[in-house]
């Protein structure tokens, strides 16, 4: 018999006394959706946001590295119910608080 052959059954030979594959299920408890309230969508620029939301209660100080391409500029503005995070320019994403 060929080498390979053989080494390929002994490899495969386990996975078929394996018996079918079961998967696991998340549940989760829905612990309430946070309040509907007007955030500003991804890909806004800052002065669209200020524009449309006014001026943050707390901007703060931008975080980067070097501002290199791998390490873009981040900066956070806090409104009163929801933070927005912007790369550069950019909103990237918009989280509203738990109360």
């Amino acid at each position: 018999m060929n080498p390979l052959r053989t080494l390929l059954l002994t490899l495969a030979l386990p996975l078929t006394l394996c018996g079918p594959v079961a998967a696991d299920t998340l549940l989760m408890e829905s612990i309430g959706s946070a309040p509907s309230i007007p955030t500003p969508r991804s890909g806004l620029n800052m002065a669209s946001v200020r524009a449309q939301f006014g001026e943050p209660v707390i901007e703060q100080p931008t975080v980067s590295v070097n501002g290199g391409p791998l390490q873009p500029p981040i900066t956070r503005w806090d409104y009163d119910g929801f933070s927005v995070i912007f790369e550069r320019d950019l909103v990237v994403h918009s989280v509203v608080h738990r109360q």
